[in-house]
């Protein structure tokens, strides 16, 4: 049998860090007379008190030490309680929120994924809006370090090849690891603040500037409008959101101390190269249809279709006009973006362009195969052979990614929801996307009309796609309770 203790302790460190989290919504309430600061310091105190407890029912000498085990059911336990308690203040706030709306609420904030259940943000108590903002940016934070620390040395699809190798002892492999962590969360506040001060400057509010700031870097969606940013209609404000999404959908670790390699890496990483490229060819593609078919003036055009082109791919889900009514071949091209993805270590879910990378790369080989059957052929990464361990381990993601879209579209059929709102919904909560297709949960909708059930099943399969699949589906296996 696992020993949970080591994995109860750590994650009573992460509910007292999130009560603390509840303070800064408790503060912003007070000053503004909002009755709702009462419900931040119960959610908080609720929060900690367990939080505590855990932490003393299984306190021992020295820091807990995490075995392979234990790191899975570490990484699932910490997004489910996380999401169960950051629940607690849209549940008790004057919103009187159901409790499957809550999670569903702190889920896609928690897991950056941007989906809402909520209506009349505009009038929402500001400590409610920057707590959800607050969600989103520590939910990229977990992402980070997950992508970093984590799933490298699980080996989940094909993130091994992202390990931190070293002839040294593995103290000093775990030593290096954390210092790039936290050289990465430390760009990754940076770029929040900057990107604050230049909305800021741009025109929108300090808050909404904060609250939007905190969303864009951690790819997270929520906004302080029910428009989201067909609120502002600022061409200076989308577009400084359309780069700062750029940004958190990138590997956040070529950003750290670039000088110290002799040069931006960013620009010549092959991964880097390919998620712009799909960038700036989706956007030109819908620019071309704005223009050509709808008449909409190239400015604009190029605006809308860069900024939700980058918002969708980046997995963000800001929008900042309802994109589903330009046509049927938009939201065609929308809907195949939802499962390409950022940047291995970034904010952004989905597939991600690297195993898109790879399994682009394994075509190849086969087709070079058929036409030269006595040739050896590799798979190149940034210049480095992947092994076929690493090509299998993306090839099992992909096909386990695409499986559990289609077997969560088939469960939320069943829940009652049209064709087109079951396989978008399935879609954007998989891939961390936020909004869906469709009147209901399009870009103009919100989740709220779902029934409880398949809010459930979307929450569970949010957590699913961030913690990448196996990290989650391993625990439902046999031979992992086994000794």
């Amino acid at each position: 049998m696992i020993d949970i203790r080591p994995v109860i302790y750590v994650n009573g460190i992460l509910l007292l860090v999130l009560a603390g989290a509840m303070g800064v919504p408790a503060l912003v309430d007070w000053v503004g007379h909002d009755p709702d600061w009462r419900v931040f310091v119960t959610s908080a105190f609720i929060t900690a008190l367990v939080g505590a407890g855990m932490m003393l029912a299984t306190q021992r000498d020295g820091p807990p030490k995490i075995t392979t085990r234990q790191a899975f059911l570490l990484t699932t336990a910490a997004w489910l309680l996380m999401a169960a308690f950051g629940a607690l203040p849209f549940a008790l706030s004057s919103l009187k929120m159901s409790y499957a709306d809550s999670f569903f609420e702190a889920s896609s904030g928690l897991t950056t994924t941007g989906s809402t259940v909520i209506i009349g943000l505009d009038a929402a108590p500001r400590g409610i809006l920057l707590w959800r903002a607050l969600l989103n940016w520590l939910g990229g934070v977990g992402i980070i370090v997950l992508a970093v620390a984590v799933l490298p040395f699980l080996g989940i699809g094909g993130m091994q090849l992202f390990k931190m190798e070293s002839s040294d002892k593995s103290d000093k492999v775990r030593a290096r690891t954390s210092a790039v962590a936290a050289g990465i969360v430390q760009v990754y506040a940076v770029l929040t603040l900057i990107c604050a001060v230049l909305l800021w400057w741009a025109g929108m509010s300090f808050f909404d500037a904060v609250c939007h700031a905190m969303a864009a870097l951690a790819t997270g969606g929520f906004s302080t409008s029910d428009s989201s940013l067909g609120h502002w209609d600022s061409a200076a404000i989308q577009w400084i959101l359309t780069l700062f999404m750029t940004l958190g959908g990138a590997t956040l670790a070529l950003f750290v101390a670039p000088w110290r390699r002799g040069g931006w890496e960013l620009l010549r990483d092959s991964q880097t190269q390919w998620y712009l490229s799909f960038l700036v060819f989706f956007s030109a593609l819908l620019t071309l249809w704005q223009w050509g078919v709808n008449d909409m003036e190239p400015a604009d055009a190029l605006r809308h279709a860069s900024f939700n082109v980058v918002s969708i791919v980046t997995t963000t889900g800001f929008a900042s006009t309802d994109y589903t009514q330009w046509g049927g071949f938009p939201v065609v091209v929308f809907f195949f973006l939802t499962f390409i993805g950022g940047s291995t270590g970034s904010t952004s879910g989905a597939v991600k362009v690297f195993r898109w990378e790879v399994l682009f790369g394994m075509a190849g080989v086969h087709l070079k195969r058929l036409l030269h059957p006595h040739g050896i052929f590799v798979i190149n990464f940034n210049r480095r052979r992947i092994s076929e361990t690493v090509v299998d381990s993306v090839l099992g993601f992909v096909v386990m990614y695409f499986l559990s879209f289609a077997v969560f579209a088939f469960l939320l059929t069943m829940t009652g929801l049209d064709f087109v709102t079951a396989l978008s919904g399935s879609a954007t909560a998989l891939g961390n996307v936020g909004p869906g297709l469709g009147d209901i949960i399009g870009p103009a909708g919100t989740f709220r009309p779902l029934p409880d059930s398949a809010k459930w099943l979307l929450s569970f399969e949010m957590i699913l796609g961030r913690l990448e699949l196996f990290t989650v589906i391993a625990l439902f296996s046999r031979s992992f309770w086994r000794e």
